[in-house]
């Protein structure tokens, strides 16, 4: 009987093989006396897992009673799956409040964990374009301060790598510190000056002569070649520098590679997916990371709905 109960409680409740069984809730003993009531007496089972009767029918009635987040369910699956199963239980929770749908966070951190929707999360070790001292660095001034009282004040950027069976593709990104919002980006096969250099170009056309963010990086080669020196001049933006080897004073644009890669690039299989194709998904991501993917910060918005709250864009 030890290792039927073992068994279910493993099967039936996906618990680990070494849970204390006088741990388990009433409702998840009922639901394991009976996928064995067929096997055993209900005495018996009773008795060995340490559950009343009265517990016992308590919890049967309670278990065929109707489910009133029927419909709630099933709109958490959706919204779930349709954000590419990277939202946790609060952008579900912003979410539903954006359509008048009132039910707690807890509550559907519940549904959740019943229906198995849960966002992986893995890390894997950071691309590094550190090579050495190749032209003076330029102070700290950021100083691990990433809020900024509006757009174009502060811009972080870094670059990060993708390693697919097919090859590996590489993504320049600048950050907006203001509301996450990415003003400008380039992928490509290789982290070559012109992928960060074109990257800057675009974000530098979209200024007015007014703005002049802060562009903070970490002390890799892109951003101590000349050309890029000579484009941030020319345009009068400031320079700053992490520390060596010190991520967290860049740890909003490692924030968003964690988020990306756990959302996009991890858990998923790109064999036969050719370096082309993964561009184009990248790109449709980072689309949909500005407009469409909400933050809880911005109030359940996106950094373009956020911004168009405030009247900064048509």
């Amino acid at each position: 009987m030890e290792i039927d109960i073992l068994k279910e409680t493993i099967n039936v409740l996906k618990k680990d093989p070494g849970i204390d069984q006088k741990a388990l809730k009433n409702r998840e003993k009922a639901v394991i006396i009976d996928a064995l009531k067929n096997k055993y007496s209900l005495p018996v089972l009773l008795a060995h897992i340490g559950l009343s009767k009265s517990s016992y029918y308590y919890q049967e009635a309670v278990m065929k009673k109707p489910d009133k987040y029927t419909d709630i369910r099933s709109m958490i699956r959706s919204l779930f799956h349709e954000n590419s199963q990277c939202y946790g239980y609060r952008r579900i929770y912003g979410l539903l409040k954006r359509r008048n749908v009132t039910v707690s966070e807890k509550v559907i951190r519940r549904i959740m964990r019943e229906e198995n929707l849960a966002v992986n999360c893995k890390r894997h070790r950071k691309y590094n374009s550190y090579q050495g001292e190749i032209s003076p660095s330029v102070p700290n001034r950021i100083k691990r301060d990433f809020h900024a009282e509006k757009p174009n004040q502060k811009w972080l950027t870094d670059i990060t790598e993708f390693a697919l069976p097919a090859g590996k593709v590489y993504l320049s990104v600048l950050v907006d510190c203001f509301d996450g919002m990415l003003p400008s980006w380039t992928i490509s096969t290789t982290p070559d000056s012109v992928l960060v250099n074109s990257m800057l170009d675009q974000a530098i056309s979209q200024l007015s002569e007014e703005d002049h963010p802060l562009i903070h990086s970490d002390r890799g080669c892109h951003y101590r070649w000349p050309g890029w020196i000579e484009r941030m001049e020319k345009a009068g933006l400031e320079r700053s520098m992490s520390r060596k080897g010190c991520s967290p004073d860049n740890a909003a644009c490692e924030g968003l590679f964690g988020r990306l890669k756990n959302e996009l690039f991890y858990y998923h299989k790109w064999t036969g997916v050719n370096l082309s194709e993964f561009i184009d998904i990248l790109n449709e991501y980072l689309i949909w990371y500005n407009t469409k993917r909400i933050k809880t910060s911005l109030g359940n918005m996106s950094p373009w709905e956020y911004r168009q709250s405030l009247g900064l864009v048509v």
